[in-house]
């Protein structure tokens, strides 16, 4: 469908569909875009967002980021803010790879020291961090321990030699989340989990060497708060989830909630793919709990890759990771539901935050800001393709009005399907080898897949959230090599 005819501009940054649009919608959705991207987003976006907005319990609108396109359920990029006492939880507004997201990392060298090494570090990496559909880690672990992994999230990594414990300073909820309940989850999604603990996955999961220029850092204080200190600093920064332990859980209470929806707690929504519960139900205490059991796997995954990416730099250095300053930036969540308080209408109330392809973005000053970026706010990791650049943000004060949420990627504009007739994978990485980038990948199709072309430009992306106020721009980085699930 086209951009609907009754959408109201609010500023250059900020669309609202009324509730007039469609029979059934609680509160408007609004939508945070220029007018190009807004012309420009996929036909399933304005239907999905809208059909957000009839769930029950919503606060004051149903949210869509800059790179949004069409999911499932929710758009990808779909935020919404429900009230814990009169409101729902939707595995469809969190998504199958919960907790999917991302982790920065940084070195003390400059891109002159690596650039010799990039051939050697990415094929070492792809030997290291298993990619694809199918890949397993090298974490040999019971179910029972699996069981325990995913209650404790990446403190179990810390206790067990993978990480260092200043890595859950900086990560979001420090690496794990309170309340998850491994008696939650069913045997099937331990079985397809417990082996993957350390793995990339496939899709649009990867793994990247990129370079900090001088010309693309556009907050020097703030930059260097977060560790990018030198001209042509060398930075990894990664993307995975829950692998198919979180697509198990999301699968798992889908199905229970189709249910009882109607028969049970007379909910009417205006797709089933937006299947959910009141949140104090049962039903949807279960699910809250075996989410966040995802959302600790996630963390633990990352750590455990993070340990082998500094292994892979300390044997080809021949230094130790301290002494190549492979400290942490961030680990920030996408796909995620969190307890957050705020004041609506005078009155504090807590609410259930639905990020489906949205990354928080606190702001200076907030509890669960890490200390060391207490003045600067959350350091924002937005990944964009692998052909052009991805951006390290921070978060804003002004972000309240989405809840402090933002994008969290450049957003696809293709198809899998046309971008795979469109490019050809091995041409894809000959010609990406030629401009500098040396790319790894389990399968050509899956490359073609991911091609530059098949996402929005991350700059224009990147230039809403800041236009907008619900991020502001830190660094740009550079790809130099790619590990691709």
């Amino acid at each position: 469908m086209p951009v609907p005819a009754s959408i109201k501009k609010i500023s250059d940054t900020v669309w609202e569909i009324p509730t007039s649009y469609k029979e059934g919608m609680r509160v408007p959705a609004r939508i945070y875009a220029t007018e190009e991207l807004l012309k420009a987003m996929d036909d399933g976006v304005f239907d999905q967002i809208t059909n957000v907005a009839a769930l029950p319990g919503l606060v004051k609108a149903a949210y869509c980021m800059p790179d949004a396109h069409w999911g499932y359920g929710f758009p990808i990029g779909g935020v919404a803010p429900v009230d814990t006492k009169t409101g729902v939880i939707s595995p469809g507004g969190i998504g199958f790879d919960v907790n999917c997201g991302m982790r920065l990392a940084l070195t003390n060298l400059t891109y002159d020291e690596v650039k010799p090494h990039v051939r050697q570090l990415v094929d070492r990496l792809f030997e290291r961090v298993p990619a694809g559909v199918g890949g397993t880690g090298f974490v040999k672990i019971s179910q029972d321990e699996f069981r325990r992994v995913v209650e404790q999230g990446a403190s179990w990594c810390i206790k067990h030699g993978y990480g260092w414990k200043e890595d859950l300073e900086r990560t979001e909820e420090k690496g794990c989340i309170e309340g998850a309940d491994a008696s939650k989850i069913s045997a099937k999604s331990v079985e397809r989990g417990y082996k993957q603990i350390g793995t990339l996955g496939s899709g649009n999961h990867y793994l990247e060497i990129q370079v900090a220029r001088p010309e693309h850092v556009f907050d020097e204080k703030s930059a260097q708060a977060f560790g990018i200190t030198i001209p042509n600093q060398v930075v990894i920064m990664f993307h995975c989830g829950s692998r198919g332990f979180g697509h198990q859980v999301a699968t798992d209470y889908l199905q229970s909630f189709l249910k009882v929806m109607e028969s049970k707690y007379h909910i009417k929504i205006l797709d089933r793919e937006l299947a959910c519960a009141p949140f104090h139900s049962r039903e949807g205490q279960d699910y809250f709990a075996a989410m966040k059991c995802a959302i600790n796997l996630s963390f633990t995954n990352r750590q455990v890759i993070l340990h082998r990416i500094r292994e892979v730099f300390s044997d080809v250095f021949r230094r130790s990771a301290e002494d190549l300053g492979m400290h942490m930036v961030y680990d920030v969540a996408h796909n995620t539901a969190k307890l957050e308080r705020y004041e609506i209408d005078g009155e504090t109330r807590d609410l259930l935050i639905h990020r489906k392809g949205a990354t928080r973005a606190f702001g200076p000053g907030m509890d669960g800001v890490p200390e060391a970026y207490q003045a600067v706010g959350q350091p924002v990791i937005i990944g964009g393709s692998m052909e052009t650049g991805s951006y390290l943000l921070a978060g804003v004060k002004s972000g309240i009005e989405t809840f402090f949420s933002t994008a969290h990627g450049s957003g696809r504009t293709m198809s899998r399907t046309k971008a795979k007739k469109q490019y050809h994978g091995k041409t894809l990485q000959e010609e990406m080898a030629q401009r500098g980038i040396y790319v790894r990948t389990v399968s050509y199709a899956g490359l073609a897949e991911e091609a530059g072309g098949a996402y929005k430009n991350v700059d224009h992306v990147i230039e809403a959230t800041e236009l907008a106020g619900i991020s502001r721009r830190v660094v740009r980085f550079s790809p130099v090599g790619n590990v691709k699930g």
